[in-house]
């Protein structure tokens, strides 16, 4: 049977991606994690911690959806596992609603949590925006597979995660500046963590609109008719 293009194995490439995405997974996973055994235990970590004991039901229905959406988001770049069609709609029916919720939990704390001194009002609204577009790309890939429109369900659910794992990227736009000179102001932490979700967005979409891989012309000796058993050259 021919090998189709529907069917090829995951490439290097695709195994690249997941990998990277999996490594930006580690910081919002951890940190979740290190807030749910923290809380329990009345650890504060830092000062403005006390917003989260004060009221910690949204950050823990905010940790709780944002691991599933993460990890599994990811796995869900791999070829190989969304050929699986059980294991791709049962993680998908946990990434989808994993990532609404998330989404939900966290424009609730960009409201109503106190501020921290490195807040601004410019950062506040950049949170509102980006937990906004995420609610609305992820409502549209679930109206998509409704309507069994797997091109565009793929697109807005890749722009669902890239929005969604902003704090990974976060760590590699702030990093720079926090080494050099400490913990950013707050119109450059503004600006670098919209950059985070910029970069975010633009590698989504040339993920969304990359070509697909072009099929391998055959090679000239597989082209070449076989000599028929019996055949006698004269």
């Amino acid at each position: 049977m021919t090998r189709t293009a529907a069917a090829r194995p995951s490439s290097r490439r695709d195994r690249w991606i997941v990998a990277g995405l999996l490594v930006l997974t580690v910081v919002p996973v951890t940190a979740g994690i290190v807030r749910l055994v923290t809380l329990p235990a009345g650890v504060r970590l830092a000062p403005e911690d006390e917003r989260y004991f004060d009221s910690p039901v949204p950050l823990v229905l905010h940790v709780v959806a944002i691991i599933p959406f993460a990890v599994l988001g990811a796995l869900q770049f791999l070829p190989g596992l969304r050929r699986r069609r059980r294991w791709h709609r049962v993680s998908g029916r946990i990434v989808a609603p994993s990532g609404i919720f998330a989404a939900l939990t966290g424009l609730w704390m960009t409201l109503f949590y106190p501020r921290t001194p490195y807040d601004s009002d410019l950062l506040t609204a950049i949170r509102v925006v980006v937990s906004s577009a995420m609610l609305v790309a992820l409502a549209l890939g679930i109206r998509a597979i409704l309507r069994r429109d797997f091109v565009h369900h793929r697109a807005w659910m890749i722009r669902g995660y890239a929005l969604g794992m902003g704090a990974g990227t976060q760590v590699i736009t702030l990093l720079p500046l926090t080494v050099a000179s400490g913990t950013p102001t707050a119109l450059p932490r503004a600006l670098l963590m919209g950059l985070a979700w910029a970069i975010n967005v633009a590698v989504a979409e040339w993920v969304i609109r990359r070509p697909a891989r072009r099929r391998r012309k055959p090679s000239r000796r597989a082209a070449v008719a076989p000599v028929p058993a019996g055949a006698v050259a004269r």
